[in-house]
C-alpha cells in the first residue's frame, strides 16, 4: 500500500484514494460489510469537510494544492469501532417502503438520511439513473457500509414488497445520521463564533475555552441526555401537537437500549399515554407482529422481550399509567406473552436432526376488547406445521391471561410488580380511549 502515506508529510495525512484502500483493508473481516469508495463516492461529504464511517466522523483537509486528504489515525479508529460491532443477520428491522418518504436527490452535500436514500433507489427499479450507476460500477455504500449485501426483500401475497436490514446496521446508520447532525451543527456554531478554526473531528471530541481538547468515552450518545421520566403521564395525542416536541425528543438517548439517539415517542395505543423516547430499532422490536388488527404471530424475538431482557422491557411497558395501574400489558403484548410464556408447554414438537424441534410458529388472535374483559378471548394456535396436524392449542379468557401475567410479573420482575396495581385509577381518563393509530411506520416520522 505504497500510496497510503503522502510523501513529505509528517502529520499522517493520506489521500482519499489511499483512505479508500486502507478502509477496505482494515474492515475486510468485519461482520458488517463495507463498501469501496467510502471517501470518493457519494454520499461521502468530502467537500463539506467530513466523511461518515459508521457512527464516526473523519474530517477532511484540503491541501494548498487543492487535493483533499484525511488523517490516517482517524480512518484506523473508525475501522476499529466498526470491527467491534456484532451483527445477527436474522434479527431484522423493516426499513421500507413508505408511502410518505420524500424524494431526495443524493448530492455530495446532502445529509445522510439513509432510509430515504435506500427507499428512493429501490423504488426506481429499472430507472435510467440506476442503470447508469450500475454500469459505472458505483458502490452502494452509506457511511462506508455496503447495505446492498445485507438488504433482505420480503414479498407478501406476491405483490407487496418490503425491505429489511439487520438491527445492528440500522443502529449504526441511525448513529451516523445523529453524528452528522451534531457535527454540522458544531461546525456552523464554530464558524459563526470564529473562536475555533475547525470543528471537532469526532462527535466525542470538543475543545474548552483554552483550546485544550477533551474527550468523552461514552460514544455517540455522549451529547444526549438520559430520559428521566420527563414525559410521564402525558397523553401522546396532546404532546405530539406541541411545537418543538420532535426537536426535544431528538435530544434524548433511547430510554430502552441507552446506546442510540431517540427518534420516536413510543406510546401505549390502548391508554394513549407516552412511554418514553426510543430509537427506531427499539421501537420496531417493541411493536407486535400484527397480521391483522386482532391477530399476531409470535416470532423468535419475543424470547428477548419476555426472557433475556424481560425486566427492561416490562419496566418500559409499565411507563404507561394505565398498564401500570391494571398490572397488565396492552392487549397485543398480553396476547404474545400468553402464547409465548403461558402456553409454552402446550407447543408440540417434531423429530429433527439432533433432537426435537418446536413445531411451526405460534399465532394468537382475540375476539372482543380489553374494555369488555368478560367477552375477550385469546386463541393460541400453531401455523406452518410441516405435517398439517396442529391448529388450536388453547383458548384463554382475557381475565385469566391477565391474572397469569400478574403472577409471572411478580416472580420475574419484582421491582416492576411493586410499582404496579392493583387498579390505581387516579388520574386515568374516565372513558376508555380508542387505540391511537400508529404513525411511526409511515415515513418513519416522529409523529
Amino acid at each position: 500500500m505504497s500510496e497510503r502515506v503522502m510523501p513529505g508529510r509528517t502529520d499522517g495525512l493520506i489521500t482519499l484514494g489511499a483512505a479508500d484502500a486502507l478502509w477496505a483493508d482494515l474492515t475486510a473481516d468485519s461482520a458488517v460489510p463495507t463498501g469501496a469508495g467510502a471517501f470518493t463516492c457519494p454520499p461521502a461529504s468530502t467537500r463539506a469537510g467530513y466523511v461518515l464511517l459508521g457512527g464516526y466522523v473523519v474530517a477532511t483537509v484540503r491541501a494548498s494544492s487543492g487535493q483533499w486528504s484525511v488523517r490516517e489515525v482517524e480512518v484506523r479508529q473508525a475501522a476499529a469501532e466498526l470491527n467491534a460491532v456484532g451483527m445477527d443477520r436474522q434479527d431484522l428491522v423493516r426499513v421500507g417502503p413508505s408511502r410518505r418518504a420524500p424524494r431526495q436527490e443524493c448530492h455530495e452535500n446532502t445529509p445522510l438520511r439513509w432510509r430515504q436514500r435506500i427507499i428512493g433507489e429501490l423504488q426506481e427499479l429499472g430507472g435510467p439513473e440506476r442503470a447508469a450507476r450500475r454500469e459505472a460500477g458505483q458502490p452502494y455504500h452509506l457511511a462506508g457500509i455496503d447495505w446492498r449485501q445485507i438488504l433482505v426483500e420480503q414479498t407478501r401475497d406476491g405483490t407487496q414488497r418490503t425491505w429489511w436490514l439487520p438491527r445492528a446496521v440500522v443502529r449504526l446508520l441511525d448513529a451516523a445520521e445523529h453524528t452528522e447532525t451534531q457535527w454540522v451543527h458544531a461546525a456552523r456554531t464554530l464558524q459563526a463564533s470564529a473562536a475555533v478554526t475547525k470543528p471537532p473531528t469526532h462527535p466525542r471530541e470538543a475543545r474548552d475555552a483554552d483550546g485544550r481538547q477533551t474527550t468523552s468515552p461514552q460514544g455517540p450518545t455522549a451529547s444526549l441526555r438520559p430520559y428521566n421520566r420527563e414525559l410521564e403521564g402525558q397523553l401522546y395525542s396532546v404532546l405530539s401537537k406541541k411545537p418543538g416536541t420532535s426537536r426535544r425528543v431528538a435530544g434524548w438517548a433511547c430510554a430502552v437500549c441507552r446506546t442510540a439517539p431517540a427518534t420516536v415517542l413510543d406510546h401505549c395505543h390502548e391508554h394513549g399515554y407516552v412511554r418514553a423516547p426510543v430509537c427506531q430499532s427499539c421501537n420496531t422490536q417493541e411493536r407486535p407482529d400484527h397480521l391483522y388488527s386482532n391477530d399476531i404471530r409470535v416470532a423468535g424475538r419475543y424470547t428477548r422481550l419476555f426472557h433475556t431482557a424481560a425486566e427492561d422491557w416490562l419496566h418500559h411497558w409499565h411507563r404507561c399509567p394505565g398498564c401500570r395501574a391494571r398490572t397488565t400489558l396492552p392487549l397485543p403484548h398480553l396476547a404474545a406473552w400468553t402464547a409465548h410464556v403461558a402456553c409454552h408447554s402446550l407447543r408440540p414438537a417434531h423429530r429433527a436432526a439432533g433432537g426435537r424441534k418446536p413445531c411451526g410458529m405460534l399465532r394468537v388472535s382475540w375476539t372482543g376488547s380489553h374494555h369488555a374483559p368478560r367477552s375477550c378471548l385469546l386463541t393460541v394456535s400453531v401455523d406452518f406445521c410441516p405435517l398439517g396436524e396442529h391448529r388450536v392449542l388453547a383458548q384463554v379468557p382475557y381475565r385469566d391471561a391477565a391474572e397469569q401475567f400478574r403472577t409471572w410479573l411478580a416472580e420475574t420482575a419484582p421491582a416492576v410488580a411493586a410499582e404496579a396495581g392493583p387498579d390505581r385509577l387516579d388520574g386515568l381518563p374516565d372513558q376508555p380511549r380508542p387505540v391511537i393509530a400508529d404513525t411511526n411506520g409511515e415515513g418513519l416520522a416522529l409523529f
